[in-house]
């Protein structure tokens, strides 16, 4: 498995990526965030399982990283960073990232968080929808080009709110509970990731360009609207 692993401080990234070799992963070190999107940045570039994110970096902050990570990649992002407070977690969470861990961490559960997020590259593979499409309407969804249309124009959508809306279309009119949807979407019962979830769902209304097509079961969930026949 191919890490890139952005950290500034020399010592502990020589000790991670030792420790890190160890357990069969090919590691890739950046300094600063710089040289991580710079890594990234060419097309034809191996691609990476899992970016592993420190959030004090001395050329610009890591959110901002984050948000440009996502601009050109959908590989999972986990922050790893000393910020431990709840508001620092929801807002690196709605920037992309797919974990957040607080220094310091225990080895073990850093390695289970990586292997996780690998696992969620491709979670619409994983969903048992045996065709290669879903139509709803005008809403088109090409699963293997993870590619979504709306009367044949295209929508420019996240890692996220394409999973999420793939989730809502397998079953038209039934209702997901929250705590469902962010379980299969975010692979996490954190309840935090509930704003996150709020603010996918209300930027995908957005693109769709039909807010009433996906509903809010208040006190429950959403659904997907089913169009009529």
């Amino acid at each position: 498995m191919r890490l890139l692993l952005v950290e500034d401080d020399i010592h502990v990234a020589r000790a991670l990526s030792a420790l890190l070799s160890r357990y069969g992963f090919e590691i890739v070190h950046a300094g600063n965030a710089k040289d991580a999107l710079q890594v990234l940045l060419p097309d034809d570039a191996q691609p990476f399982s899992v970016i592993l994110l420190d959030l004090g970096l001395p050329d610009q902050d890591g959110y901002q990283v984050c948000a440009k990570i996502r601009e050109r990649s959908s590989t999972p992002v986990i922050m790893v960073t000393a910020r431990s407070d709840v508001p620092s977690r929801i807002h690196g969470l709605n920037l992309g990232a797919d974990d957040y861990v607080v220094k310091p961490y225990n080895i073990g559960e850093l390695l289970a968080r990586i292997h996780a997020v690998s696992r969620r590259t491709e979670p619409v593979r994983e969903t048992g929808h045996g065709g290669s499409d879903l139509r709803l309407g005008l809403v088109h969804i090409d699963l293997p080009a993870r590619r979504v249309t709306v009367g044949g124009s295209a929508l420019e959508l996240t890692r996220k709110e394409f999973e999420l809306l793939v989730l809502l279309a397998q079953k038209p009119g039934v209702v997901f509970r929250r705590e469902q949807i962010i379980s299969k979407v975010w692979q996490s019962n954190w309840r935090g990731t509930g704003h996150t979830l709020e603010v996918h769902v209300s930027s995908l209304r957005t693109k769709l360009g039909s807010p009433a097509l996906i509903e809010t079961v208040r006190g429950v969930g959403y659904r997907l609207v089913a169009p009529m026949p």
